[in-house]
């Protein structure tokens, strides 16, 4: 229910409580029956309790200030759930899988650096959260992109489509190795909340209930809209246009980085912006005003290299933290857990079962629906080479966002006719080793597990019985895995983050040596 339905709701029950029908003059007024006025009353004092219990409350309060918002969130004001030494660090992720698991790694690297436990998100619907353009200056505030997080977020709860991302990409090793904290954001958020986590399994709730209400009057205090909260929370509201994050980088803090808006753009935007390249330790580390609230949350941690500068994070070495140093080297590659590694091995070696090319070719989305000929024309050249080279016919695993029923006229379209020379392999969603992988991972689920920092807090939050998940994008995760089993090459399309995704998992070796 949105707030004009809500108000017009709400108003049309005060108008049946406070309106009546005025009385002609030239009729005497009939005796009233008494068990009219109760029936009446009571049918007023029914309707009001429907309302009261469908409507939010944010919507049927009264206008109140932050302070007494906080007030209901009982972290804010005791610490006696929470760790009182325990401080966090909250962010909101966006666009597709490849850019939020980038989002993720740095997330990693700033809790590392400020010492804070990271809150491990969901993975959002594939572009149901957008940044905007950094270069452009076209971006959402923080709070408005960490507001638009936590309603995806609560949503994805309310009807049963939760995944965490450590359900997805393994980081027990880095969790073993101490060399960051987390906790799942459902354990996080019945701390912090007030909300038994058990009930998150009942997808089944109405979106009003109150365990939503709670959660969602809960978001307007971590996405900063209520402002800083004393010792609570500090929200960050600085973004692509005005920083630029570094650690131990050896240069001044606070000087301008090279890359600025221009003139242009200035006067058509009307942009005052100007990047300045900060320490993100010094700015929220110790002796800084975010070092003891308890929450410190950040926007986007999205990052870009564009013109000789970083678009926000800029944090590649800490010549004098080894820990650091440490992290940075252990999260370039966080891979898959191993149910997804292993179905991407069991293809390679069971169905294709003979040396072949990968060929990911991003056809439908955004920029590069209009580059179809550059994206074909790498793929042919490498075919041209290897046809040159070894026998035929060459097996090829196709990664491609084109349904094969729309390949009649594209180059695509000529492979699969010249079976002589080429063979094509492709997954789909409804192959069973897709439909294995999602069932094997929707009972693994051990992200829960991510928080329990005390055997107390371990029995208050951890769920009674296992939340059902519905996994979406298992079989991109099972394609990229199979592509880094390619023994003969991998043609990507170029600027996909996915292709990038895939030469990272190539470089690393990531394909299983043993299924």
């Amino acid at each position: 229910m949105n707030k004009t339905t809500g108000n017009r709701k709400m108003k049309n029950i005060f108008t049946l409580r406070g309106s009546s029908k005025p009385w002609s003059t030239r009729r005497k007024p009939q005796p009233r029956s008494p068990f009219l006025f109760i029936s009446i009353f009571l049918f007023s004092i029914i309707l009001f309790f429907i309302a009261y219990t469908h409507i939010p409350k944010s919507l049927i309060s009264l206008p109140s200030t932050p302070n007494t918002r906080i007030r209901e969130f009982t972290p804010c004001r005791s610490a006696k759930i929470l760790n009182p030494r325990q401080r966090f660090l909250f962010y909101a992720p966006h666009s597709g899988f490849s850019n939020q698991l980038q989002e993720f790694k740095n997330a990693i690297l700033m809790a590392g650096i400020l010492n804070r436990t990271l809150i491990i998100p969901p993975v959002l619907d594939h572009h149901a959260v957008a940044l905007g353009s950094c270069p452009k200056f076209r971006v959402s505030s923080p709070t408005e992109i960490r507001m638009s997080v936590w309603n995806h977020t609560i949503e994805l709860l309310r009807s049963g489509r939760y995944v965490s991302i450590a359900d997805v990409v393994d980081i027990s090793s880095l969790v073993l190795s101490s060399s960051v904290q987390v906790i799942d954001f459902r354990v996080f958020a019945s701390l912090w909340c007030g909300v038994d986590i058990n009930w998150f399994c009942l997808n089944q709730l109405n979106a009003y209930s109150s365990l939503f209400n709670s959660l969602r009057q809960c978001g307007y205090v971590l996405s900063g809209l209520t402002g800083n909260v004393d010792r609570c929370l500090y929200a960050i509201n600085d973004d692509c246009r005005t920083t630029i994050w570094t650690y131990q980088n050896g240069s001044e803090d606070g000087i301008l980085d090279l890359y600025q808006p221009d003139e242009q753009l200035k006067m058509k935007k009307k942009i005052s912006y100007v990047r300045r390249r900060r320490d993100v330790f010094k700015a929220l580390g110790p002796g800084s005003e975010a070092e003891f609230a308890t929450v410190l949350t950040f926007g986007s941690l999205f990052t870009a290299p564009y013109k000789g500068s970083e678009l926000y994070i800029d944090i590649n070495g800490a010549p004098s933290d080894h820990r650091i140093q440490s992290l940075i080297k252990n999260i370039e590659y966080i891979p898959f857990v191993p149910e997804i590694l292993t179905a991407g091995k069991k293809y390679a070696l069971g169905t294709i079962k003979v040396p072949f090319l990968c060929a990911q070719l991003r056809l439908l989305d955004g920029q590069f629906k209009n580059h179809w000929n550059a994206t074909f024309l790498g793929l042919k050249e490498k075919l041209d080479s290897l046809r040159q080279k070894g026998p035929q016919p060459i097996h090829i695993f196709v990664m491609t966002d084109l349904a094969e029923g729309n390949w009649t006229g594209t180059y695509l379209g000529d492979l699969a006719k010249d079976m002589d020379s080429f063979k094509l392999y492709f997954l789909k969603e409804e192959d069973e080793l897709v439909k294995q992988t999602v069932k094997k991972l929707s009972t693994a689920g051990s992200s829960l597990m991510y928080g329990s920092f005390s055997r107390k807090v371990h029995e208050v939050t951890s769920p009674k019985k296992h939340c059902p998940q519905r996994f979406s994008d298992v079989l991109l995760f099972i394609e990229e895995t199979v592509c880094s089993c390619a023994s003969l090459g991998f043609v990507g399309t170029a600027g996909s983050t996915i292709a990038e995704s895939v030469q990272l998992m190539r470089k690393f070796d990531a394909c299983p040596k043993e299924i």
